[in-house]
């Protein structure tokens, strides 16, 4: 049998992107000002977020707008973010295909409605785990009103279905600093581990820039990934995808080609190790 040779073929297959979205595909001005960032002069600058006052908040430059309406018409574009179901509707930008959201405990289909299987499965993961989440919440809460460490504390909850039962559960928890102090979060998530019995068996914490973390295990954008390309994705087309943070990399290392922006994360991660 002879293998043939390449031929151009004008039927194009769309491959699939699974894309993070904050600080891969748009950013704050904060952030644009920090990675002096090219094309992002005000008259190229493209809003692609607002805040809850629906006041502009994160934008793309604009070699991210023209990426970004690339990846619109040459693929087809899956969200893969930390962002919850109330949050993603903040970002002002044309979505029409699979979303994972919330860290991955969340799957929304093409029409914008849960996964029914991946809620069950996620359902029967969570509901274990609200005793100590509580707890944990009830902690940082208090924490909040007594201690002048300008913690923000917000707890993401989302509704679950386990065919039968539909509950309020929560899924993780997530800390900011007032003014930004990244030390203050990398020195609390190295004393989580002492503040709840088995804490390492059920949770991990994830820390970058302003953004501190806590989730259980079954929590993670990986296993949501994985999910979709074993039962709804073709396995015939090509995948890529691009993220900006480590906890990014191991839903990208799923895929047939991953990469990152040249700002962020994973890319300084990256930029400190010798070759």
């Amino acid at each position: 049998m002879t293998t043939p040779f390449f031929q151009a073929n004008p039927d194009i297959v769309k491959p699939y992107a699974l894309m993070d979205l904050d600080d891969t595909l748009f950013q704050t001005q904060r952030k644009i000002d920090v990675w002096d960032l090219p094309t992002t002069e005000a008259e190229n600058l493209v809003c692609a977020t607002v805040n809850k006052q629906g006041e502009p908040l994160s934008f793309m430059s604009q070699r991210q707008a023209t990426f970004f309406n690339w990846l619109l018409a040459s693929t087809d574009l899956i969200v893969v973010t930390a962002r919850d179901r109330s949050e993603i509707q903040r970002v002002k930008l044309p979505f029409d295909s699979w979303q994972v959201l919330t860290h991955g405990a969340i799957i929304l289909d093409k029409d914008g409605a849960l996964q029914a299987q991946w809620q069950q499965h996620m359902y029967s993961k969570l509901a274990p785990l609200q005793e100590k989440l509580q707890q944990l919440s009830q902690l940082f809460a208090n924490h909040s009103k007594n201690d002048s460490s300008q913690l923000v504390f917000t707890p993401h909850i989302d509704s679950f279905s386990n065919g039968a039962d539909n509950k309020e559960l929560t899924i993780y928890l997530a800390i900011k600093h007032a003014q930004k102090d990244h030390q203050a979060l990398v020195d609390l998530a190295a004393k989580l581990p002492t503040l709840v019995r088995d804490f390492e068996q059920d949770f991990y914490v994830h820390v970058n820039a302003n953004n501190l973390a806590i989730l259980p295990h079954a929590v993670h954008k990986r296993h949501a990934v994985q999910f979709l390309l074993a039962n709804h994705l073709d396995s015939q087309r090509p995948s890529f995808g691009f993220g900006d943070s480590l906890a990014d990399l191991p839903f990208l290392q799923l895929l047939d080609w991953y990469g990152m922006p040249n700002h962020g994360q994973l890319h300084e991660r990256l930029s400190s190790q010798s070759f």
